[in-house]
């Protein structure tokens, strides 16, 4: 177990670790610097010595750490080695078999022995976390240097937090990773979804009628932070995955004015409650979709103390466009979680989800198939499976294709084998920041089978850019531009950016007679997309389309990528893209904060 200053000390001394001395402000400034820093190929932990806030003249006493997760070196080092590693432990506690003779008994030992580690242990003295104290009517969130990442929040928000919460039995632990909305000096707004464990808890305290204790901490050693995001079936508390990973149970202190229980080590803590009959008006928020999710009603914690260590580090993180640090949390939550996937699909043998596919947007998954219809009883098991019930598009590849993270050469494997009587339209439960389903928590899945050989017949007969852009346009004059990508598989990808002044499926129907040079088109707003950047592409098709509602098999396959509004008889609010404000950039690259180039910016739509 290592505090969080002990982990800043060993990053500075490996140099992954920038300290930033400039006063910058918590207000848009230090998440426009992450989240600049992230995205770049060299990324580093950055550390914030000065953060103020110029609004309300207060300069902090704490320094912000943002970027933890920078990159797979600094990942695997938090996890104290290699997640396929953790994955290989887990898979072998899963088939253990009883010992056969003395000696296989003696061989397991030390395997038993270390799960006793597994459990966390409750001491019975304060904390370090608890070095300061702070009850009402002292306790004043105005003190945490908590942050406002975009322009059009709602407000500052903590992102960091690990939210402890308990059943109303007391039977159940849980650890989730929820933003929370700072609304003034002693209230919190909690953004637990309804799928999420502390939103059942919640119920309870609402159906019995009492208010429910929360507490939220912040810091500590980073592991914590991961541990609140890993998807671990319902009722498992999440510290226990902790005391596996670092082979020492969790040590928990009692918080001051509740009865949860959480890290010693932690460098902030924020204890309260929640009313179950009061909601407030949570967000916008940008989001780590890339999208504002929308104002909503949501409970309120009342603060009842703050305590914190003698010298403690803010931690926070920003969200937004990918790349981020949730793709280094994500990656090693992919590698880990694989054996515990492979018990509800036995035949898996790898997955993998790209970040710019929003995670729970889209995942690849290689498998080995023994029947006809194999792969889409994966598809209903994957969206039957804890969060795995999220993901909206699923594509299965056979155990020959390439490597899933070597994205060019899996993509000519898929493409090769892509046909209409493979594809599978479902619908089900879907993220609650998902923002292109026609209604709230329910949309459309898509799934492709792309096991087996390749198909037989591609497209016709290709034709170049140019005049097919040109054909297109003869059509509808509101085809801005085109791009086909990988021209010599059997299903070239059409990019096309469109002008929308007419629901795109009457686009449609006036262009099937091109269906001898097109296989697959795929219609993104002219506006706010480069059809030359494919990175990207994947994250705004991946975000923007419902199965059920955007894609047409025949003629060919075509998928409507673009915003939608009234004219699709869409009538949710459409979110905005998350966007740094140029201002803020243009003076912290002015002052030396940060340093990028106009191309990063083009690059991932900053």
């Amino acid at each position: 177990m290592a505090s969080m200053n002990q982990w800043l000390d060993r990053l500075e001394k490996e140099g992954n670790l920038r300290i930033i001395e400039e006063p910058c402000d918590v207000n848009l400034e230090i998440a426009h610097a992450a989240y600049i820093e992230v995205k770049k190929s060299d990324s580093k932990v950055l550390l914030f010595k000065r953060p103020v806030n110029r609004e309300k003249g207060i300069e902090y006493d704490m320094p912000v750490v943002m970027n933890m997760f920078a990159n797979f070196k600094i990942t695997e080092e938090i996890f104290g080695r290699h997640p396929d590693a953790i994955a290989a432990e887990i898979g072998e506690l899963m088939h253990m078999k009883p010992p056969q003779g003395f000696k296989e008994k003696l061989s397991l030992l030390p395997k038993l022995f270390a799960l006793k580690n597994v459990f966390p242990k409750r001491l019975k003295h304060r904390g370090l976390c608890q070095q300061i104290v702070k009850t009402l009517p002292d306790a004043d969130l105005n003190e945490l240097p908590i942050l406002k990442t975009w322009s059009e929040d709602g407000g500052p928000f903590v992102t960091m937090g690990q939210v402890y919460t308990k059943s109303i039995d007391g039977k159940m632990q849980n650890l989730g990773m929820y933003r929370l909305q700072q609304y003034d000096e002693k209230r919190l707004g909690m953004h637990w979804q309804i799928h999420k464990d502390a939103s059942h808890f919640f119920d309870q305290y609402k159906e019995a009628g009492i208010k429910m204790p929360v507490t939220v901490a912040i810091g500590g050693d980073p592991l914590y932070i991961w541990c609140g995001q890993a998807p671990l079936p319902y009722g498992m508390f999440e510290l226990l995955l902790y005391g596996f990973v670092r082979n020492e149970p969790a040590r928990l202190v009692k918080s001051i004015t509740n009865d949860i229980w959480i890290p010693e080590d932690a460098d902030i803590v924020i204890e309260g409650e929640v009313d179950p009959e009061e909601l407030m008006i949570e967000g916008p928020f940008g989001d780590h979709t890339g999208y504002y999710t929308l104002k909503e009603p949501y409970p309120v914690m009342h603060v009842t103390a703050i305590t914190m260590k003698k010298e403690p580090v803010y931690q926070a993180t920003v969200v937004g466009k990918p790349p981020l640090e949730d793709k280094f949390m994500g990656w090693g939550t992919e590698r880990i979680f694989l054996p515990l996937l492979q018990t509800t699909a036995p035949d898996l043998i790898d997955y993998h989800m790209p970040e710019n596919g929003v995670f729970h947007n889209l995942i690849m998954a290689k498998m080995e198939t023994h029947y006809k219809g194999h792969a889409k009883q994966f598809m209903h098991a994957f969206w039957g499976v804890g969060q795995m019930s999220f993901v909206k598009h699923a594509i299965f590849v056979g155990k020959d294709s390439p490597k899933l993270t070597d994205y060019g050469a899996v993509s000519e494997y898929i493409l090769n084998r892509v046909d209409v009587s493979r594809l599978l339209v479902s619908e089900g439960i879907v993220d609650a920041l998902d923002h292109s389903s026609p209604e709230a928590l329910v949309g459309g899945k898509l799934g492709l089978d792309c096991t087996g050989e390749e198909i037989e017949e591609g497209v016709a007969s290709t034709i170049g850019d140019e005049a097919l852009l040109e054909a297109m346009q003869t059509i509808d004059s509101n085809v801005v531009a085109l791009k086909q990508y990988f021209t010599h598989t059997k299903t070239p990808v059409c990019i096309m950016a469109y002008r929308k002044e007419r629901c795109v499926h009457r686009l449609f129907d006036d262009i099937g007679g091109l269906h001898e040079h097109i296989r697959l088109l795929i219609v993104v707003d002219a506006e706010n997309n480069d059809i030359e950047n494919p990175y990207m592409l994947v994250w705004r098709v991946a975000n923007n389309i419902d199965a059920q509602r955007d894609l047409r098999k025949e003629p060919f396959i075509m998928l409507d990528a673009t915003n939608k509004n009234s004219l699709d008889g869409y009538d949710r609010e459409w979110p905005g893209d998350v966007m740094c404000d140029p201002e803020v950039l243009e003076s912290l690259k002015r002052r030396g904060v940060i340093d990028y180039d106009r191309e990063l910016l083009e690059k991932f739509y900053i």
